[in-house]
């Protein structure tokens, strides 16, 4: 059974940093690019960021220079490092799974991240 369980989301006040975690269990991490993605209130999911098995990571227009994704193959978690928050941050951010071997794909409950203004 697949599990995406993410952590580290909170109220922040703008500037501030967060650390958001994603731990999974049940899929092949190695084989698979990881992402983060957001939705906040009467909007559409977007990409916030994804990093390949290579490490080789992209990101939002919105969030470059700001947000950094990293990932650690030996605990199955991937990471979203925050800084210089915005109240425009706020969302509920949620963790995915790709693996691009046999096309499946894995979603996270998500974790709220409320930056205060």
């Amino acid at each position: 059974q697949v599990q995406l369980v993410e952590s580290g989301g909170g109220l922040v006040q703008a500037g501030g940093s967060l650390r958001l975690s994603c731990a999974a269990s049940g899929v092949i991490f190695s084989a698979s690019r990881m992402g983060w993605y957001r939705q906040a209130p009467g909007k559409q999911r977007e990409l916030v960021a994804t990093i390949t098995r290579g490490n080789s990571a992209s990101y939002a227009d919105s969030v470059k220079g700001r947000f950094t994704i990293s990932r650690d193959n030996a605990k199955n978690t991937v990471y979203l490092q925050m800084n210089s928050l915005r109240p425009e941050d706020t969302a509920v951010y949620v963790c995915n799974a790709y693996n691009i071997f046999v096309g499946s794909e894995y979603w996270g409950q998500g974790t709220q991240v409320t930056v205060s203004s």
